[in-house]
């Protein structure tokens, strides 16, 4: 059952060997010569199941990756059943301490790692068991750029802002506080991310 189309993929929940899935369908693009298309879609699908797998060994809650279709650029992967983060700030919950801590000690623990997610949202985040799940790594990729880790917070604070615009002043601040205990280089990534909101007031004006 298509359950969500998107730009890069298409995701079906279905089941597989006896498992709730999410079969990850990466769509061929017309405008790109169909061998090179496809060596790009296999190339994208094999780098997300290993940043997932990497995520997941670093102590960051991830679906597991069951299967890994080449044929077809295609991922199984473990369906999480739970709450979008982006519901659980709107709804006024009490634990939204808690909350702020895991994304923050998440991200944290990707970047030590050196991943960078690349679409930090809160739509990219699932509440299942007391434990926040972050999904969808289609963006992501490997790195120990300094610019890279600030610009993954960077767009998380702006996905804030635009989402949660009356609580973000709150949340952000609580999710920096928690990063800065699971990435050694904290203090380099919030100084470059105060510099990447700078260089955005600028091209405003």
């Amino acid at each position: 059952m298509l359950f969500k189309k998107g730009a890069e993929a298409n995701l079906y929940k279905e089941t597989w060997n006896g498992k709730s899935i999410v079969r990850k369908v990466r769509l061929p693009k017309k405008y790109r010569i169909p061998e090179l298309d496809l060596q790009i879609r296999q190339a994208r699908t094999v780098r997300e199941a290993k940043l997932l797998s990497d995520a997941r060994k670093s102590g960051v809650p991830t679906p597991v990756v069951y299967f890994i279709d080449l044929k077809n650029s295609s991922l199984f992967l473990e369906f999480i059943e739970g709450t979008r983060v982006k519901e659980a700030f709107n709804v006024g919950r009490n634990d939204l301490d808690n909350l702020c801590y895991q994304i923050g000690a998440s991200v944290g623990k990707l970047h030590k790692k050196g991943i960078v997610h690349g679409d930090l949202t809160t739509s990219n985040m699932i509440l299942k068991d007391n434990l926040v799940y972050f999904i969808d790594f289609g963006l992501g990729q490997y790195s120990r750029n300094i610019e890279d880790f600030g610009v993954d917070l960077h767009l998380l604070h702006r996905a804030l802002i635009s989402t949660h615009y009356k609580q973000e002043g709150q949340f952000f601040p609580r999710i920096l506080k928690a990063y800065s205990g699971h990435c050694t280089k904290y203090e380099k990534v919030l100084n470059r991310i105060e510099e990447i909101e700078t260089r955005g007031r600028y091209v405003k004006r």
